[in-house]
């Protein structure tokens, strides 16, 4: 679709917005949201007609891009038969999602819990897990993010959590690997995974093993920097919970659903949760939808006995038919296989090609649809970019990277120090080195920040 330039319409969209819409985790005076006008593919538009390829999926989670036709016809025949119906009744859509997203799970989750998004996701694993214990604690890790309700974001491990943390949400956080910016002295994989395994056991030690329900870990951190875990850690993980008791849940609102180049990022590392969280790429956000995949054990927990929670909204008629579409589609049109081919094949050496170029540049980490860059003002001795947590004067050179990717027509999407390539997965070739070579010009801008 081309755009049509209709700046008028723009403004009263914009003069509305300031005067009514109240934005997430921003200062409302401060922001300045651009009005967009259309959207097609992996390109979205303004209406001054200038368009912006979205390396950012929305917020990662248009896994198929915008407006895919059989997906907008999926919703539309759903409306006309049945727009909404309650939770308690089968319903086919509903029934047909739980279905086809049961058949590409791991191991046994064959239960399917409907929520609205990924933050009550979490909120019902984490319940979950502790009617499934008796158990009152949860352990998530540092560098993490599950949502912005307000258990899921105590569990969040990044300063989102500060405002709301009261401290008693019986959450205790931990350390995860990251061997780039490691807290265990650690100079190889093998030596953070050993670790980081052993530093996550002795906090259970110290806990008290009988008051843990459940460890929650994203099963590679999405907003916190993608760190994909070395190898043997969600093993590692798994093999503590068995041995205390714990129930292990990952979250994969934002990892699942094609964006490593596997149906869930679990698949990577050939592990099963007991429990497991996702949403975004479900239906790619066309209608909110989120959900729960439970094992066979915790379900086995509420066959005699109600489980104590529920929404308004769960398996909605037209968010499961978006979601039957968007997988079926996904399947048909090899968008799993394509974010595997082209993390591999293409976005993976040429972001080490632009590190290798760029002294900004501290480290290139991802897979399939899913890689950070992290900025640095010093690769020898790896000081950030910016502060953790900069904010105003102290963020301006990536304020200022970030000025630079969009005036050459590429959204990015930017979080402290790094810059994450995000587009749909079923982006082209040819789309994704227009995107590339944009970041590679943008990032002459983070050099002149470095020493």
């Amino acid at each position: 679709m081309t755009p049509q330039p209709s700046p008028e319409v723009g403004a009263a969209v914009k003069a509305a917005d300031r005067a009514h819409v109240f934005h997430s985790w921003s200062a409302q005076e401060l922001i300045d949201p651009l009005a967009v006008a259309g959207a097609e593919g992996s390109y979205f538009w303004d209406y001054d007609g200038t368009r912006y390829l979205d390396f950012t999926s929305g917020l990662v989670y248009t896994n198929i891009g915008y407006q895919h036709p059989k997906v907008v016809a999926a919703i539309q025949e759903q409306a006309a038969t049945m727009t909404t119906f309650a939770p308690a009744f089968a319903i086919e859509a509903r029934s047909e999602a739980a279905r086809l997203i049961a058949e590409r799970t791991p191991g046994d989750l064959d239960k399917i819990f409907f929520t609205n998004a990924g933050a009550d996701a979490v909120e019902h694993a984490v319940r979950m897990a502790r009617l499934h214990t008796g158990r009152p604690k949860v352990l998530s890790a540092y560098r993490s993010y599950h949502g912005g309700t307000q258990q899921a974001v105590n569990l969040t491990g990044d300063p989102r959590r500060w405002a709301s943390d009261n401290a008693a949400a019986g959450v205790v956080h931990f350390w995860a690997p990251f061997l780039y910016r490691s807290r265990f002295y650690a100079e190889t994989e093998e030596q953070e995974c050993a670790r980081a395994l052993e530093h996550l056991e002795t906090t259970i030690a110290f806990e008290g093993p009988g008051t843990v329900a459940a460890i929650l870990l994203e099963t590679i951190p999405g907003t916190a920097g993608i760190m994909v875990p070395p190898p043997g850690y969600l093993a590692g993980v798994r093999e503590i919970c068995d041995k205390y008791g714990i129930v292990f849940v990952l979250d994969e609102v934002m990892a699942g659903f094609g964006r490593t180049g596997e149906w869930f990022a679990a698949d990577l590392f050939d592990v099963v949760p007991d429990l497991m969280t996702f949403a975004k790429g479900v239906n790619s956000g066309y209608v909110p939808l989120g959900g729960v995949a439970i094992s066979g054990a915790i379900a086995e927990t509420f066959a005699k006995r109600p489980y104590p929670g529920g929404l308004t909204y769960s398996g909605h008629p037209l968010a499961c038919a978006a979601a039957v579409a968007t997988i079926n589609v996904m399947a048909e049109e090899g968008v799993v296989e394509n974010a595997a081919r082209l993390g591999a094949d293409v976005v993976g050496p040429a972001l080490r090609e632009l590190a290798g170029r760029h002294p900004s540049v501290g480290e290139v980490r991802g897979v399939g649809m899913f890689w950070a860059l992290e900025l640095v003002r010093n690769q020898e001795t790896r000081e950030p970019l910016v502060p953790y947590n900069a904010a105003g004067e102290a963020n301006a050179p990536m304020a200022a990277f970030g000025s630079a990717v969009k005036a050459q027509g590429v959204w990015p999407f930017i979080n402290m120090n790094r810059t994450h390539v995000v587009p749909a997965c079923n982006v082209s070739e040819a789309e994704l080195k227009e995107g590339l070579a944009v970041l590679d010009a943008a990032l002459s801008v983070a050099d002149e920040f470095t020493r």
